[in-house]
């Protein structure tokens, strides 16, 4: 059972409120009868849903596989006109959203949606889904260093913690990381090295529960297979 609005929404009929309006406008029907009341939920496929006497599908499902490139925002518009990931991908597919985010300067894997349950599954931190980052930061990383990423930090009230952190390599002007992280927190791993003293010079996140970036090129994108979906979501 969802809420009539949520899946008018998700069938592309309209947003949720601009849903609300059309249902307190007298034009949505379940089943031939005029629904106003907004708490209505419906049972897909067995309710038939119309707006303006116009059967309402569900959209199929579809899940996308990009890999962004650092200067992108991970959003479908911008009000100071800089690049974002819209751009990459089809104008068909604006009913999409991304999973998760990586912020401007950052690059690699992300997923896009329009199935709320995917999205939830995968950015919940109860579902402590693992994402993989390789990290280059500026001096010498050191295994005490480590154990504190892992430990966990707090900055701004908030705990930063890698689940798992080792060292690909170091010397005295660089060092490069592999970090593994469940929350997804606001910039979280640029926070974790700051509070480290340590300055990131190139974050790319490189896998996302099984899947992994690969050779997916940037600013490239690619469907996910259905055992690949089956992967991040068992129970389907």
């Amino acid at each position: 059972m969802v809420r009539l609005q949520k899946f008018l929404a998700d069938c592309g009929v309209a947003s949720r409120r601009a849903s609300e309006q059309l249902m307190l406008a007298g034009r949505v029907t379940i089943n031939g009868r005029v629904v106003k009341e907004l708490g209505v939920k419906v049972q897909p496929p067995a309710d038939k849903v119309a707006v303006d006497g116009h059967p309402v599908r569900p959209r199929r499902k579809l899940y996308v596989a990009l890999h962004k490139p650092p200067g992108y925002l991970c959003t479908r518009s911008d009000p100071a006109r800089r690049r974002t990931i819209g751009e990459l991908l089809p104008r068909e597919w604006e009913h999409l959203y991304s999973v998760g985010r990586l912020d401007r300067d950052s690059e690699g894997l992300m997923f896009l949606t329009n199935d709320g349950q995917f999205s939830l599954r995968l950015t919940h931190p109860r579902f402590g889904a693992r994402k993989t980052y390789l990290v280059s930061v500026m001096g010498r990383v050191d295994r005490s260093m480590l154990e504190k990423m892992t430990a966990g930090l707090m900055d701004q009230g908030e705990k930063l913690k890698a689940e798992k952190a080792r060292i690909l390599s170091a010397s005295n002007s660089r060092s490069v990381l592999e970090l593994e992280l469940t929350e997804g927190k606001n910039r979280e791993i640029r926070r974790l090295m700051s509070a480290l003293g340590l300055t990131v010079t190139h974050l790319q996140r490189i896998r996302i529960g099984p899947i992994k970036l690969g050779e997916l090129p940037p600013g490239k994108w690619r469907t996910l297979t259905e055992t690949e979906i089956k992967s991040l979501l068992p129970e389907l």
